[in-house]
């Protein structure tokens, strides 16, 4: 869319040496091994776990190992919380067994660290370090495994350096009481607690979300189900004692799922950090309509770094902006009405290529950095230009090996652990990176062909149980051949048809009648279309938005293609822009709001 060197140790003999007995003494004075129950002989006493447990066998010392277990897009991580002193160097050891196992520490206030093994038959050491930032008094130790592989081993884990300030956990919360219920999602409030600088939710007794606030919503709940829930206060210090449970039961039946979308619902881009030719439109301003706002965009400081900054526009550009509290206020406000609130990462001017784990994990911190600062609902991915490519070898979308490919992947599906099943996550990728694919896959079988062509093909497949919505971009698109092996070129109902229709239904990759990509679920898919003929090329009129969404959701009014199916359940439209459909009277938003009601 437009627009680590490792920690020095001293030897024995070292310690010996005039002049170096006093400072090497007062150094070891200083350092303690700050990790809490590294050896898990109490259990998980003080790891906060998505799949594990303690086992008796194997262990590595003492009586007790971690034992986790990835499942799905559960990579088992355990972690937990460390007080540590700004400005200060750290050592981090464990010992690991399995495969695919790391070790890592994030919140460091500089580079974030991992490390891992590729396989570890018996019992082996990890060890990395990092140097806490200025202002940093918190860092979190973690392990996991991978996805699809089998359960790993740790224990002995360290974390070796200064220790914290001594500090007390606040008090435990009080007023903890359920609001709104839905089949899928339990609103929770509670009074706030003097020290506390955030609150872990928990869910029948596993932590279900972290908030700044003294609300949350919890999602990804099964309909009829009772649920327990507890709230608890957290500083610097710690973590407090839990507060008093309350209950609560969903109701029957599906409402939207965990993110709780409508059942037909319109997307739109609002230009958040940047201004053009449509104006800028305040987030207070945008109407009740709109039930998926993305803002335009995150933008990484350099293509490779993976490091995401969200600047919003300045006042020099556009005069009307809010202030940030304003903006954090709107932001509040659309999700009280039941509002999803995204962060869109990319555009055309914002190239993102990860091409390394160290740019995958940046990545993932400084989105999450946005994300948390401004309270958002989830994430966009709109990668354009040359972010995505496929590398000669790589030919399989069910099987990427490109590292800008396979580090989106792992990054997004990091994101969507972290925040759990309410985290609305969404595409928009063009059609050169996903119906192309019906043709064309990479540099094909004699090099010579785009390597972007399909790239877009193994992370939606990789993601399809975590993505919320995929809209692509049905403008400034070339012709593309539809599953009728006719070309279909923009401009007309035709061409929203035949691209939807391709998702709808599935299509060989390539041509390779044995390597298909299945078909997306229709309460998965968005139709992506310009809000005018501003704001791209490919714009249609309201007459031929009707007639996609006839021949679509009810098989009429098809035109010359002939749809495999029909999809009531398509969930709705997505338009480049809320701002361009200001500027245009608001007739995309009419229109939606028309045939839907």
């Amino acid at each position: 869319m437009d627009r680590f060197r490792p920690l020095a140790l001293l030897t024995a003999a070292a310690l010996t040496l005039p002049g170096l007995t006093a400072l090497s003494s007062a150094a070891r004075a200083a350092d303690a091994d700050l990790a809490r129950n590294g050896g898990f002989e109490a259990g998980l006493d003080g790891w906060t776990c998505t799949a594990g447990t303690t086992v008796n066998s194997p262990v590595r010392s003492g009586d007790s190992a971690l034992q986790a277990t990835p499942a799905g897009a559960d990579n088992a991580r355990c972690a937990q919380t460390v007080t540590v002193r700004p400005d200060s160097q750290y050592t981090l050891s464990g010992y690991v067994r399995g495969s695919y196992v790391h070790l890592g520490a994030s919140g460091t206030g500089t580079t974030d660290v991992s490390t891992w093994t590729q396989s570890a038959p018996g019992w082996q050491q990890l060890t990395t370090a990092f140097r806490t930032g200025p202002a940093t008094t918190r860092v979190t130790i973690y392990t996991h495994g991978w996805y699809g592989t089998g359960a790993y081993h740790a224990d002995d884990i360290t974390l070796v350096g200064p220790g914290g300030d001594t500090a007390q956990p606040p008090a435990a919360p009080t007023g903890l009481k359920t609001g709104a219920v839905t089949a899928s999602t339990v609103a929770l409030s509670w009074s706030p607690v003097p020290g506390a600088t955030g609150y872990a939710v928990y869910r029948d007794g596993a932590k279900a979300q972290t908030v700044t606030g003294t609300s949350a919503t919890i999602g990804g709940l099964s309909p009829a189900t009772a649920y327990r829930f507890q709230v608890a206060a957290e500083n610097e210090a710690g973590e407090s004692a839990r507060s008093a449970t309350v209950t609560a039961t969903t109701t029957e039946g599906p409402d939207g799922g965990g993110t709780d979308l409508p059942a037909h619902a319109l997307v739109g881009y609002l230009h958040a950090s940047f201004a053009n030719g449509s104006g800028y439109t305040r987030l207070a301003d945008v109407p009740d309509s709109w039930d998926v706002i993305d803002l335009a965009f995150g933008e990484p400081t350099s293509v490779t770094s993976g490091d995401i900054r969200f600047e919003r526009c300045p006042a020099t550009e556009c005069p009307n902006v809010e202030s940030d509290a304003d903006f954090k206020a709107a932001i509040k406000a659309k999700q009280a009405a039941g509002k999803k609130v995204l962060i869109s990462i990319g555009g055309q001017n914002g190239q993102v290529q990860l091409t390394t784990t160290a740019a995958r994990d940046t990545f993932v911190t400084s989105v999450s950095k946005i994300i948390d600062e401004y309270g958002l609902d989830g994430l966009d991915i709109d990668f354009e230009g040359h972010s995505l490519a496929l590398n000669a070898d790589d030919t399989d979308f069910k099987n990427p090996r490109t590292p800008v490919i396979v580090n989106l992947i792992s990054a997004l599906k990091t994101l969507k652990a972290r925040y759990g099943d309410a985290f609305v996550l969404t595409m928009a990728p063009e059609t050169f990176f996903v119906q192309l694919g019906y043709q064309y896959y990479g540099t094909g079988p004699w090099g010579g062909q785009d390597p972007r062509a399909g790239a877009y093909l193994p992370v939606i497949h990789a993601l399809r149980d975590d993505l919320t919505l995929l809209h692509v971009q049905d403008y400034n698109s070339g012709p593309i051949m539809g599953l009728d092996n006719q070309y279909h070129s923009m401009g007309g109902a035709d061409f929203h048809i035949a691209m939807t229709d391709m998702l709808l239904t599935g299509f060989p990759v390539a041509g390779d009648a044995s390597n298909v990509f299945p078909p997306l679920r229709p309460d998965q898919i968005a139709i992506g279309m310009p809000a005018s003929a501003n704001a791209g090329n490919g714009h249609v009129p309201p007459a031929e938005v009707t007639r996609t969404l006839d021949c679509l959701t009810k098989k009429t009014d098809c035109g010359s293609y002939a749809t495999h199916g029909t999809w009531p359940g398509l969930r709705g439209l997505m338009t480049w822009s809320i701002n361009w459909d200001r500027y245009g009277g608001w007739e995309f938003q009419r229109t939606f709001d028309g045939y839907f009601g």
